[in-house]
């Protein structure tokens, strides 16, 4: 593909008022209108003691960094996205990035609170009024993982020297919500100091993230979902409390170590996993392993008799690769294997069990589209602020997963990059008449038909109740 004309033919002028590059925050925002978005806000956020305003119209400032957010906007400054062309034709009450910026300088810990629960009672209309969860009713997984994201300005507050050497961070928390046939969704969020560490505060995040799960219509079986840093008494005892299940990787304490060495050799099988997935030691891709279970082990069994927990420890080995097959003329004697447990209560069969634990890492791919997207700066230096913004961030994912879900089977999987260039970056031309407005898109556009579909979705009349 090459220019058809020549340079001196050429020129550009930013000049047409009826234009938007976004068309598709039409029926995303509109779907964010059908769950509620500023109803919910406005009931629930009260910035007492602001100055200069900065509490007022809360609903339209939440939802001005949502539409800028699900744009692709990473900070503050980009959110002037939304005052381009026609945009204010399309769209009423749409805030200055300045106004935005002095809105979340504004908010105090208690108020962020207040945020969480417009996130939770927001993912549970969007489950209601989508598809975003398929087969919750029967199970779920609820997946928990901490993150660091680092930062560079020094007066940063919270922004701390923590896990990694020399590098200052923030220390968000999340959990995640998904299905069998689902990607994930965010069930809540928190922002930390750099060197929280990984499990402070779990076992109230979690029960948060379980009682979540069931509000967005998770009835059937729930199951919690964690690496190693998670493994104490307290997450477990969160559980059973929500009346879910758990399956946790141990790491390879003492206890644990006796208990793996003594499985006797013929209790292991071999799993083939359909996907090759990444060795958590070395990081290379392996498709083959052993599985062995210990039905009844006994964990915590130095606290107190209430604490302690009894359910199966399945085990992964792997050859290690780092020992050579052949030590000079005489075979290997003794094989050497890494082993990888977890101490769960899923009742499904051991080699299922382990394939449901190891998707655990589903939960990596939202932390990447976090980094790739609204996360890839935390642009305040004042902790609650980026602390909301973490929080706006993950309502801006649920709502672009739930506009996925509706449009077709394949963006109900898709990437959030994808859906972008798909659904909402798509420009349009502006037309009224009639008192009506009528966006003119590309002609042969890609995806026409599912961004139709979408828009035809969200704009029918609501279904009686």
């Amino acid at each position: 593909m090459q220019v058809s004309h020549t340079a001196a033919a050429v020129s550009a002028a930013f000049d047409d008022a009826n234009l938007i590059a976004r068309a598709g925050l039409v029926p995303v925002m509109r779907l964010a209108e059908r769950c509620g978005l500023s109803r919910l806000v406005a009931g629930k956020v009260r910035l007492t003691g602001a100055k200069n305003s900065a509490g007022a119209a809360a609903d339209a400032k939440v939802t001005s960094i949502v539409a800028g957010m699900v744009a692709g906007a990473d900070s503050i400054d980009d959110l002037d996205v939304l005052r381009h062309g026609a945009m204010p034709t399309v769209f009423a009450g749409i805030r200055a990035p300045s106004t935005l910026g002095t809105f979340l300088r504004a908010f105090a810990h208690g108020h962020a609170l207040q945020l969480h629960a417009v996130h939770r009672q927001f993912l549970r209309e969007l489950a209601a009024h989508t598809p975003l969860l398929p087969g919750s009713g029967e199970k779920a997984f609820i997946d928990v993982d901490s993150t660091h994201k680092r930062v560079y300005g020094r007066s940063k507050q919270g922004a701390e020297y923590g896990r990694f050497k020399g590098i200052r961070t923030l220390h968000p928390l999340l959990a995640t919500i998904c299905t069998p046939t689902s990607r994930p969704v965010i069930a809540t969020v928190r922002m930390r100091r750099g060197k929280a560490a990984d499990s402070r505060g779990a076992p109230k995040f979690v029960g948060e993230a379980l009682a979540t799960a069931l509000e967005a219509g998770c009835t059937g079986m729930r199951i919690l979902r964690a690496d190693s840093q998670f493994y104490n008494a307290g997450v477990i005892a969160a559980c059973r409390r929500a009346g879910a299940h758990f399956s946790i990787t141990t790491g390879m304490n003492p206890s644990i170590k006796r208990a793996v060495l003594g499985i006797p050799e013929g209790a292991w099988q071999r799993i083939t996993y359909p996907t090759a997935i990444p060795d958590p030691d070395t990081g290379e891709l392996i498709s083959n392993a052993e599985v062995a279970e210990i039905p009844a082990y006994t964990a915590f069994a130095s606290r107190k008799k209430s604490e302690r927990v009894t359910a199966r420890l399945i085990v992964r080995r792997v050859r290690d690769l780092a020992k050579p097959a052949v030590m000079g003329e005489q075979g290997e004697l003794f094989p050497v294997w890494r082993y990888h447990p977890f101490f769960t209560d899923n009742p499904a069969p051991t080699l299922q069990a382990e394939r449901e634990h190891r998707h655990h890492a589903v939960i990596e791919q939202v932390i990447a589209d976090s980094k790739a997207g609204a996360l890839a700066h935390l642009p305040s230096g004042h902790f609650n602020a980026n602390a909301v913004w973490l929080t706006l961030w993950a309502m801006a994912y649920n709502l672009l997963r739930a506009a996925g879900a509706l449009t077709s089977a394949f963006h109900a999987k898709a990437t959030t990059a994808t859906l972008r260039a798909h659904l909402v970056n798509v420009p349009a031309r502006i037309a009224r008449s009639a008192r009506r407005l009528t966006l003119h898109l590309p002609r042969r556009w890609p995806w026409q038909h599912a961004w139709t579909h979408l828009f035809d979705t969200v704009h029918a009349p609501p279904e009686p109740a």
